[in-house]
């Protein structure tokens, strides 16, 4: 049975993946995955990319700037919404509680706790609407997200070039491990930032 749903789920893979439409369809999923659905898009993302070796870079620059459209709508939402609509999305994906300890740490620190939450498991929504409501410098703001999520979504295109089977396998295995370990060299790091 297992074996059954693999085999069909390669099948439709492989259709999505050579279909007209997987370009627009990975900048729509990376768009809404940023401003609204909080699920890893890489769940997505490691698949495609081991079906499309040949469009690797195309991928992740195409995630890439999904990603940093939702990234503006969720800044302009914090930005000129945040009492009507940015207070009611947290509530809704259950973010209040991550939304006011990052916003007490983002007050001292933005620019590097705007890049420690985009190359971490934390959701990419609560720095969003942080960096609006407390009205960021949008540039900045920007550079970050570009930044963090470049290396991101270029750095598993990257792996996936250089190691592919391999890195399909090791993702379905350890992806909650890996998740956390890069929040752990992101907080080292933002550590290191913060006594220098």
């Amino acid at each position: 049975m297992q074996q059954t749903n693999n085999k069909r789920a390669d099948r439709w893979l492989a259709r999505f993946a050579d279909s007209n439409y997987v370009l627009l369809a990975i900048f729509v999923a990376s768009f809404l995955e940023s401003l609204i659905i909080p699920i890893p898009l890489e769940l997505i993302l490691i698949p495609l990319l081991m079906h499309q070796r040949d469009r690797l870079w195309s991928i992740a620059t195409v995630t890439l700037l999904g990603c940093l459209f939702g990234a503006s709508v969720g800044y302009a939402v914090g930005f000129w919404l945040f009492e009507d609509m940015g207070d009611a999305l947290l509530t809704w994906l259950g973010y209040q509680d991550a939304f006011e300890s990052f916003t007490a740490r983002f007050a001292e620190h933005g620019f590097a706790t705007l890049l420690l939450v985009g190359v971490s498991p934390i959701p990419f929504q609560v720095g969003m609407l942080s960096a609006g409501s407390a009205e960021y410098p949008y540039g900045l703001f920007m550079l970050a997200a570009l930044i963090s999520r470049g290396i991101r979504y270029y750095g598993l295109a990257l792996l996936v070039y250089w190691f592919g089977e391999a890195v399909l396998r090791w993702w379905q295995q350890y992806n909650r491990k890996a998740g956390w370990a890069v929040l752990a060299a992101a907080l080292s790091v933002y550590v290191v930032y913060l006594f220098i």
